[in-house]
């Protein structure tokens, strides 16, 4: 235990706390600007390494700022099975990063492993898969994950190069699993399976020449642009034409581009223009988890016609349900998971599909959690992250009706949904939400279907919304219960609420504490435009007179 606290010691002093500075890990990990993040990430990589021993398998450690500017950067940890950390972990994460001095992180440490009967000292061996996406501090943190790694005596760093985050998180799962995890095994997975559910619609007699055949993608000039360039190779029936790569002279990350900015902005990302009028058009984020979809709209500006994550989720809800229909011998629970920032419209849609809604706080990691519950747990945020998650239980179930119908009824609606169902869960990532398996799956299904870009955009017709922050002086006084939808302290808001709600048709509102900053963030939606922001404004004002606060846009 003496040559253990010796390394903690020594691989501490090496990255001091920034003074002045404190982090908090979210289902974002940590974030912030980059060049202050070298002791943070080092830290994180002590409880990657900690992670390891104590499950005894391999986790993984991925250095990115996702949506975020340029500037900043951050650090996450995903599990054994590809998902994120267990929160579990969060606190001493937290306390960690935090830790004033070298002595103290190492007490830190040394008294976690024994509360966690975590063996120190070199008994037990311990690998962290590593990633990073392109930003230029990338470099520099990555280094300080491996030596924060390396002080934990036993684990082995192994750097898996420049990644999108699900790439990661996937290669994570796949290595834990006994399953081939390269990086050419996650392009041959993709393209397969795709290839796969291409064939399948073209042996059905659809009417596809509906279906457009051209796919621009704006890269956010992100990792997430030239890995889609390499997957593209072995594409057939689909001409992608990828934008904003991160090559010279394209623009910086996420900078007027990527799915955050197209999604929030309703704007066209830099690069697009009235030569792409009538194209189906798609946009990752900055590290590819987020996917949304577009079309501009003639004579206005670059405004666009927005597919969010909520219509990618329909869609992808519509093809499962489809499929198990023609599979009575296949029973499955489907269930759809949503929080409270779903537009309304579009949970009324799968309400009256005939499936289970049920909501969760927002974040992904409450999201991905109640998916699991189901045979098939399909979530998605309007954000555009999200997946379809498939138990081990219906994927041995699904295996076995598939070869069944394969040798006796081959061709046949059955053998083929069977077969559409196998595509899919090769398809998407299952360990977390990826833009380039989802944006697949998206043009897969729209094949199989034969539908135009325009018969998915009316599906249904969102509600008006708007989102306001009210800047307050402590977020722990509003508390909320039902999944974020309601307000228990102080106990006169909700009444209030209620009362401005019942106004509108079609009105809803609801208000939450960030999770990361002292702001109370307001939701509402209702028929028209000017009666949604009346709406957030009226609960604005009623949050200021309660708590005491600013109001912000």
């Amino acid at each position: 235990m003496a040559d253990q606290l010796s390394l903690l010691l020594d691989s501490a002093t090496r990255f001091p706390l920034p003074n002045g500075l404190s982090f908090s890990y979210g289902t974002s990990g940590f974030r912030s600007d980059g060049s202050v993040l070298g002791s943070t990430v080092h830290r994180a990589g002590i409880v990657a390494a900690l992670r390891s021993l104590k499950t005894g398998s391999t986790v993984g450690l991925v250095i990115t700022a996702s949506h975020n500017p340029v500037c900043d950067n951050g650090v996450k940890i995903a599990d054994p099975d590809g998902s994120m950390m267990d929160q579990s972990w969060e606190p001493f994460a937290n306390a960690l990063a935090n830790a004033p001095d070298p002595n103290s992180l190492a007490q830190l440490v040394l008294q976690f492993a024994k509360d966690e009967e975590i063996p120190l000292g070199g008994g037990q061996s311990a690998e962290v898969l590593l990633a990073r996406d392109t930003r230029p501090t990338g470099e520099t943190l990555l280094e300080a994950a491996k030596q924060g790694i390396s002080s934990i005596i036993g684990t082995v760093a192994i750097d898996m190069g420049i990644l999108t985050t699900p790439e990661l998180h996937w290669m994570v799962r796949c290595w834990n699993n006994g399953t081939k995890a390269t990086e050419s095994d996650y392009f041959a997975q993709l393209s397969n399976s795709f290839r796969s559910l291409m064939e399948l619609a073209l042996n059905d007699n659809l009417n596809l020449d509906t279906v457009e055949k051209k796919l621009i993608v704006d890269g956010a000039n992100g990792v997430g642009g030239f890995k889609l360039e390499e997957i593209k190779k072995n594409i057939t029936g689909l001409e992608i034409d990828v934008r904003n790569t991160g090559k010279e002279g394209e623009g910086l990350l996420n900078e007027g581009c990527g799915a955050d900015f197209v999604q929030k902005e309703k704007f066209a990302p830099c690069g697009f223009g009235l030569s792409d009028l009538g194209i189906r058009c798609a946009s990752l984020d900055g590290d590819a988890d987020r996917l949304v979809f577009f079309r501009l709209i003639p004579n206005s500006n670059n405004k666009i016609e927005l597919v969010d994550g909520d219509k990618i989720l329909s869609l992808f809800a519509i093809f499962i349900q489809e499929q198990l229909r023609l599979l009575e011998e296949l029973p499955a629970r489907l269930g759809v998971v949503q929080t409270a920032y779903a537009n309304g419209a579009a949970t009324d849609y799968i309400k009256n599909l005939g499936l289970e809604v049920i909501f969760t706080p927002t974040g992904v990691k409450y999201l991905h959690e109640k998916a699991l519950e189901y045979d098939i747990g399909l979530y998605f945020e309007a954000n555009g992250h999200g997946t379809i998650l498939f138990s081990k239980e219906f994927l041995s179930q699904l295996d076995s009706v598939n070869r069944e119908l394969s040798s006796k009824l081959p061709g046949s609606k059955k053998q083929k949904a069977a077969s559409r169902l196998v595509a899919v869960t090769q398809l998407i990532n299952q360990a977390v939400g990826d833009a380039l398996s989802g944006l697949l799956l998206v043009e897969a299904i729209l094949h199989n279907k034969g539908w135009s870009f325009q018969k998915w955009c009316d599906l249904y017709q969102d509600l008006p919304s708007r989102q306001l922050k009210v800047k307050v002086a402590d977020r722990t006084a509003i508390v909320t219960a039902d999944a974020e939808t309601r307000v228990v302290k102080p106990a006169a808001l909700q009444e209030l609420i209620d009362i401005e709600t019942a106004k509108y048709t079609h009105g809803r509102c609801f208000v939450r504490p960030s999770g990361t900053e002292d702001v109370v963030r307001i939701y509402a939606e209702a028929a028209t435009q000017d009666s949604a922001d009346s709406l957030a404004n009226s609960v604005a004002q009623h949050v200021n007179q309660i708590l005491g606060s600013d109001i912000k846009t």
